[in-house]
């Protein structure tokens, strides 16, 4: 016979492990998603300076007759014209945006040059004028470059640049050819758009210096010019336009030294929902109870 204690602690376990199978059978709730914060380095941009120095091989240019109103039906024509090889200096300031993407200003002064050129009046006598004068320019640019990753220390780039160029000729003389007519320049001077594009090569000599090679397409625009002529001739101006170079450079930068900056970077990952654990039982389970021996017949 069971005894009243035994059948009460019976139907309390029965009571738990059903109560238990019920939590298990109901719906848990979704996943949550959450936040974990992550710590990334984060290289802050570099200031630096920079200077170069360069050799620019002049282009074919433009020249123009501006008659003044005296002169506006003498037939004239240009038949030759050339200006010099140059030297010039650059120096600058500049912002590394990223380890692909800077910035920076540059001024620069391109060195007198040699202007020569010839115009005819008459194709038949060949009479007409020599012109020779010396150019010289500030060029003023805003550059932008995309490096496209280092090599064994070396960072290929390309680069644009725009602004504007302050362009003089100077000492420009006319003297006549086959006649006594001769003039002098005003040393004339104007400001003209500039634009510039880059190719080159960095060479990362320490952690903050940078030796650069670079070609430079540079057109600085156009300058003009008047003769005041000797002997009562009229006062004619010229325009030498399209001025353009191609530039070769060596130039150094000078990184200033930074630090590596952190930032704190939110990482979404989902967090899987609480599963119900049944407490444990507040009593041991009842012991089995003894069964009786089988009778056995004789």
């Amino acid at each position: 016979m069971i005894g009243v204690s035994t059948l009460l602690i019976r139907v309390a376990a029965a009571t738990m492990l059903s109560t238990s199978a019920f939590a298990a059978d109901m719906p848990q709730p979704p996943p949550q998603i959450a936040y974990q914060p992550i710590v990334v380095e984060q290289p802050e941009g570099a200031w630096y300076l920079r200077g170069d120095i360069g050799i620019g091989i002049t282009n074919s240019y433009d020249i123009t007759w501006l008659p003044s109103p005296p002169d506006a039906t003498i037939p004239f024509a240009f038949d030759q014209h050339s200006m010099a090889d140059t030297v010039f200096f650059d120096v600058g300031a500049g912002y590394e945006w990223n380890s692909w993407l800077r910035f920076d200003v540059t001024v620069g002064y391109r060195d007198r040059t040699q202007v020569n050129a010839r115009g005819i009046y008459n194709t038949t006598t060949d009479v007409g004028d020599s012109y020779q004068g010396y150019l010289k320019s500030w060029i003023v640019l805003v550059n932008a470059y995309v490096d496209f990753g280092t090599w064994n220390c070396v960072t290929p780039f390309l680069g644009v640049g725009i602004g504007g160029a302050n362009n003089q000729m100077a000492d420009l003389v006319d003297m006549g050819i086959g006649t006594t007519g001769a003039g002098f320049g005003r040393n004339s001077s104007n400001w003209s758009p500039a634009y510039a594009f880059y190719a080159g090569l960095d060479f990362n000599v320490t952690t903050n210096a940078v030796l650069e090679l670079s070609y430079r397409y540079l057109n600085y625009g156009s300058v003009t010019d008047t003769i005041d002529c000797l002997n009562g001739c009229s006062a004619d101006s010229y325009k030498f336009s399209n001025l353009s170079s191609n530039d070769f450079m060596l130039g150094f930068r000078w990184r200033f030294p930074v630090e590596s900056g952190t930032m704190m970077v939110g990482q979404q990952f989902m967090q899987p929902a609480p599963v119900y654990a049944p407490p444990p039982p507040a009593y041991p389970p009842p012991a089995p109870m003894p069964q009786p021996p089988l009778s056995t017949r004789g």
